[in-house]
């Protein structure tokens, strides 16, 4: 066993910091949205109380997640991006009893938020809970695309459109949906690196059932769709009578996204001789780095917005 490093970085590690982008910016997104397009009054406490309490969550699901996979005899091996239960830090039994600990802050500070802001949020946070305490049993069933889809976009950027308006819209949904394909990316990065060995465990991924060339493809769709349908969401609706509500032009600046995209399709297709050996080992990790940086200028694309409207 590794020798163990400080309390702190252990649990540091433990939660998997560098996906938190995958869950944060969708709130930081549906924020965005309220203000300017909701034209809601913008709280700073309940923004930075809402993010707090997704990281606590993500965190608690990723710690629940690694525990099973490690007691089930997945993820055996040491990547940049384990968790502390692969590294030998930390016990499956401790992950639980953590998992279990920070499930109970996020819930506890979730309820605190909705007192505050009304029962709606109570809906689409117990929903996003539920996703995600099941989500190590959802997983194994090729449902962790789904299960991530709903938790990382959509049900965080409607979270924090109500946090902010008090109230529930489909705006933040339907135009979280580019991001939130980018956190299946993630997912689907990481099951399709894993995927020989969960197959030897009967764990049925979406990666293990398409196989190398399917997954590629499936990746290839994840990865340049949120492009085409931010496109379609700016174009489609001023076209068609009675349209809904169309996203600005400012969201054209997503655009300055596609050099990474297509850095990381040049990874994804050389998978078999990279460039560098941890290439597609840590394709997953990359992948969220592009998401951020796709979630950063969506959110930017929302403030310019708002600008030019006071123009």
């Amino acid at each position: 066993m590794a020798e163990r490093p400080s309390f702190l970085k252990t649990w540091l590690v433990a939660g998997r910091p560098w996906s938190f982008p995958a869950s944060t910016m969708p709130v930081i997104f549906g924020t965005a949205l309220a203000v300017v397009a909701g034209r809601a009054r913008f709280s700073p406490l309940l923004f930075l109380w809402a993010l707090a309490t997704m990281v606590v969550l993500h965190a608690a699901a990723n710690v629940l997640s690694d525990a099973r996979d490690f007691r089930v005899g997945l993820d055996r091996e040491v990547t940049p991006v384990s968790g502390a239960v692969v590294r030998g830090w930390i016990s499956d039994r401790q992950a639980r009893r953590g998992a279990a600990l920070l499930f109970a802050l996020g819930c506890v500070s979730g309820l605190g938020i909705a007192w505050r802001t009304g029962p709606a949020l109570l809906v689409v946070g117990g929903l996003g809970v539920a996703v995600g305490v099941a989500y190590s049993l959802l997983k194994p069933r090729a449902l962790g695309d789904l299960a991530v889809f709903l938790d990382f976009g959509l049900l965080g950027a409607a979270g924090a459109w109500i946090v902010q308006k008090r109230a529930f819209s489909w705006l933040p949904v339907v135009w979280t949906v580019p991001m939130a394909l980018l956190v299946i990316a993630i997912l689907h990065a990481n099951n399709w690196r894993d995927a020989v060995s969960d197959g030897r465990h009967r764990v049925r991924t979406v990666a293990g059932m398409l196989g190398d060339r399917g997954s590629l493809a499936y990746y290839g769709v994840l990865l340049f769709s949120p492009f085409l349908i931010d496109l379609a969401l700016i174009l489609l609706p001023r076209l068609v009578p009675g349209r809904p509500r169309p996203m600005p032009w400012t969201f054209l600046l997503v655009l300055a996204a596609l050099p990474s995209a297509l850095r990381l399709w040049g990874r994804a297709r050389r998978r078999a001789a990279p460039r560098r050996p941890l290439d597609f080992v840590i394709l997953d990790g990359a992948t969220a780095g592009h998401n951020l940086v796709f979630g950063l200028l969506s959110a930017a694309a929302v403030l310019l917005e708002g600008i030019v409207r006071r123009g």
